[in-house]
């Protein structure tokens, strides 16, 4: 998903892709030191190309950029982080 590029937008607390004119993203809430990733949605003919696992990888370098503690709230992202344990903020 390199060729994809990954938009956050601060407006509506998101990070998003747009996929063969169809958007992608990443729902989020930040408090102080914290970042919470709420909810991620892929259109389901974008499904299995790796754009929820980039839209992750794009809000774990976000909080680990920010120095953000990551509560996953969203099943998808907890999964990921088990898996990817090296892009948890510690």
């Amino acid at each position: 998903m390199t060729d994809l590029k990954i938009e956050n937008n601060r407006g509506s607390s998101r990070f998003e892709i747009m996929a063969n004119g169809k958007l992608a993203w990443l729902d989020y809430r930040v408090e102080p030191g914290t970042i919470f990733l709420l909810y991620v949605e892929v259109p389901p003919e974008e499904e299995g190309r790796g754009i929820g696992s980039s839209l992750a990888v794009a809000a774990l370098e976000f909080a680990r950029d920010q120095g953000l503690r990551v509560v996953p709230i969203c099943p998808f992202i907890a999964a990921y982080m088990r898996k990817h344990p090296d892009l948890v903020v510690k």
